[in-house]
């Protein structure tokens, strides 16, 4: 996927961090760093996590990552033997995803960015796999099929 566009830049043309957190206020982190790429991803195991029709993610370089608050607050649940999710264990805010097939990134929830200027959506992955009752075209966003490995 291209490069997703980059956060604001702060004073001296540094790029300003991103934050985020989850519904009851608990955990806040930041991203470091301009997303490597932003996507809607179909397949069955993030709609069943996410509770909806899709779940659009950020995906950073693992070390863009820090917490300001709540990390002990941060609860992991290996949904496949490659990926982890991780959440807020008060109020289950779903926030991350990390795999062995992206061993170097982390996938963060867009819903979960305090902003989500310039990170507009590249394209729909496991567009195959999507909930037949959407009723979405899925506009005009590149399709991307990753290979079968579960994720």
């Amino acid at each position: 996927m291209t490069d997703a566009p980059a956060a604001a830049s702060g004073p001296g043309g540094a790029q300003a961090a991103r934050t985020g957190g989850c519904l009851c206020g608990g955990v806040r982190f930041r991203l470091d760093g301009a997303p490597l790429w932003v996507a809607h991803c179909h397949c069955s195991m993030c709609r069943r996590a996410q509770g909806a029709g899709f779940v659009t993610w950020a995906g950073f370089a693992e070390d863009a990552l820090g917490f300001d608050a709540g990390e002990d607050l941060v609860s992991r649940y290996q949904s496949s033997a490659a990926a982890v999710r991780s959440f807020c264990r008060r109020c289950g805010t779903p926030l991350f995803f990390q795999s062995s097939r992206w061993s170097d990134e982390i996938h963060v929830t867009l819903a979960s960015l305090d902003s989500t200027e310039g990170l507009e959506p590249q394209a729909h992955a496991y567009w195959k796999s999507r909930a037949p009752w959407l009723g979405w075209d899925g506009g005009e966003l590149l399709r991307v099929e990753p290979d079968d490995e579960i994720r």
